[in-house]
């Protein structure tokens, strides 16, 4: 059985803890019944031997197929890894997603992407990256009484993902002790009501609106200051028509919209600034979690 889960962008400027989306870099998961406990990880985190031994997909899914099954039993685990760690791009989210999702199909049950979704919200309280994760597209959501409360947009694919993965990791924790532990009536206001046009301008496909909403007072200017390049990166995916482009969740990726003509021109540029990044042309993905026998 494979399990796959894609890549995903979260806050979206003003969108702090609320907006997401996914794109199509997945991670995948093959098992099967098996005499001995095994692990095996090809790609993003082979060569990283702590993995193996301390694995969060493990542990979550060991959790759940306990509580489903009253027994224990062995599978053969290999991981397929495209999400580069630590890098805003939701690994985490994927990792939790895809082991709560393995661990019901391997008990026989099957459950809906909504029972998923709010089974996740146990490891990530913040459903911004763990709702594209399982949904695809464009969501907003929100937590109520343990929930996750969401909206999902269908993304075009006249449209393209830029992302600009840098050679430093950022931890989303630490990142989150450099924000201001409360924020002004002004700054608030701006935040609120930039978001609100954000997902307006989403659902109705009014991309040019979107480089005015998704200004930012909230955590964007704090982070970036830990890779001071990323400010560069912003000015110019917007000098070559970028759409969009803002701190993809607590960095260091930083993610750009542009429509599907524009996408060559300013990875390029991007590439040529920043030799030692990594800048990827992504299709957003409308999937969000897929189960195959």
């Amino acid at each position: 059985m494979i399990i796959s889960v894609p890549a995903t962008s979260a806050n979206l400027g003003p969108g702090f803890d609320s907006l997401g989306l996914a794109v199509d870099l997945r991670n995948r998961v093959e098992f099967r019944q098996s005499r001995f406990f095994s692990v095996s990880i090809k790609g993003e985190g082979e060569n990283n031997p702590r993995l193996k031994g301390n694995n969060l997909f493990i542990s979550i899914f060991n959790e759940h197929y306990g509580r489903l099954t009253k027994k224990r039993q062995n599978f053969k685990f290999t991981f397929y890894n495209q999400i580069p760690m630590s890098r805003g791009l939701g690994s985490s989210s994927a990792v939790i997603v895809s082991a709560i999702a393995s661990a019901h199909e391997a008990a026989g049950i099957r459950v809906s992407k909504r029972r998923i979704l709010n089974h996740a919200l146990v490891y990530e309280s913040h459903p911004d990256n763990i709702t594209p994760a399982v949904m695809g597209g464009f969501n907003a959501a929100t937590v109520e009484k343990n929930k996750v409360f969401s909206q999902k947009k269908h993304l075009p694919d006249y449209i393209k993902a830029i992302v600009v993965i840098p050679n430093k990791q950022m931890n989303t924790a630490k990142a989150r002790t450099l924000l201001p532990k409360s924020y002004s009536k002004e700054n608030a206001t701006f935040n609120l009501s930039h978001t609100a046009l954000s997902v307006a301008a989403f659902f109705n496909e009014d991309w040019e609106m979107l480089k005015l909403a998704s200004q930012d007072r909230f955590h964007q200017k704090a982070r970036m200051k830990i890779l001071p390049e990323l400010f560069s990166v912003q000015k110019i995916a917007y000098e070559n028509g970028a759409l969009m482009s803002t701190l993809s969740g607590s960095g260091s990726t930083f993610f750009s919209m542009s429509y599907d003509e524009d996408a060559s021109s300013i990875a390029n540029k991007l590439s040529q600034k920043f030799p030692d990044f990594n800048v990827k042309i992504l299709d957003f993905d409308n999937n969000g979690l897929i189960i195959e026998k």
